[in-house]
């Protein structure tokens, strides 16, 4: 007579974790549901997120829209700036764009096709418009910090390019300053003040850097409206005008040497506004356009 299978209830647990069926569940019962990385609905909050891409500078990239957005908010602060001390400059805005305009829908007109140039007039009077407004904010900035104690510091802050200022690394109590700018050209001293005594201050630090820098070229430049002088509003110019003496390379070693000398040593506004205002930053990104 055949013996039947046992179908006691009390077989030993274990006896489930044998057959291919319940070996899933077997080890998923117990371990996963309290600890398995990857399988619980925390798992996405467990990664670790993904690291941001940087940039030349080594700050982290930002989206092509979100530097429209932020560029778009500084030329609307710009323009507000500047209307208030400039309440003509809509109206020499709106001259710019209707003279350009009218020009070239005329050679449209000369051409029997002034529908096609249409779009063409549109978009080079509101660029004749941009700059106009540009060049008119820029002057309205200038006036503003012109004789001002830190105006040469903020004008160089402003120069486009891969230029390294260290403001205010000579100085006295009558607000003199010399600031040193380091480029392709070289070293650049700029001073500003009383032209006697920046050229004094001037000719000191050249003699503290001239063991660092070596054979490296060096600039003195007094910012002025004397002979011999540069205007504030040219000053840029003049700076990045001249000649290439280093390469990319030599710029950083150089750098690295000038880093021993320190930064700063007196205080100086960063572009300073009478009444005690500060210059605003979209007045600088404009007068870079």
């Amino acid at each position: 007579m055949a013996r039947s299978r046992s179908t006691d209830s009390s077989a030993p647990s274990g006896a489930a974790g044998r057959g291919p069926a319940g070996s899933a569940p077997a080890r998923g019962t117990g371990a996963t549901a309290v600890g398995a990385p990857g399988k619980g609905k925390d798992s996405k909050a467990a990664k670790p997120g993904k690291t941001p891409k940087l940039g030349k500078d080594g700050k982290p990239k930002t989206s092509r829209l979100t530097k429209l957005k932020g560029q778009a908010g500084m030329m609307r602060q710009a323009y507000t700036m500047t209307y208030k001390n400039d309440p003509k400059l809509p109206w020499f805005m709106l001259i710019a764009f209707v003279v350009v305009f009218a020009v070239i829908e005329l050679i449209g007109v000369l051409l029997s096709s002034p529908f096609l140039l249409l779009p063409i007039a549109i978009l080079l009077g509101l660029l004749a418009a941009l700059i106009v407004f540009g060049r008119r904010a820029q002057g309205s900035a200038y006036r503003q910090v012109e004789g001002q104690p830190g105006a040469a510091s903020w004008v160089l802050d402003g120069m486009r390019g891969d230029w390294r200022v260290s403001s205010g690394v000579a100085g006295n109590r009558e607000l003199d300053a010399v600031h040193r700018v380091l480029g392709r050209p070289g070293i650049v001293l700029v001073g500003e003040g009383n032209p006697g005594r920046v050229r004094g201050l001037i000719a000191g630090e050249k003699r503290r850097i001239a063991k660092v820098v070596g054979d490296t070229p060096i600039y003195d430049v007094v910012v002025g409206d004397g002979e011999g002088q540069v205007p504030l509003k040219k000053l840029s110019a003049h700076v990045m005008k001249l000649p290439r003496n280093l390469s990319g390379a030599e710029v950083n070693a150089l750098g690295k040497r000038m880093a021993a000398l320190g930064g700063a040593r007196m205080p100086v506004p960063g572009g300073p506004l009478p009444g005690g205002r500060q210059m605003s930053v979209s007045q600088r990104q404009v007068r870079r356009r």
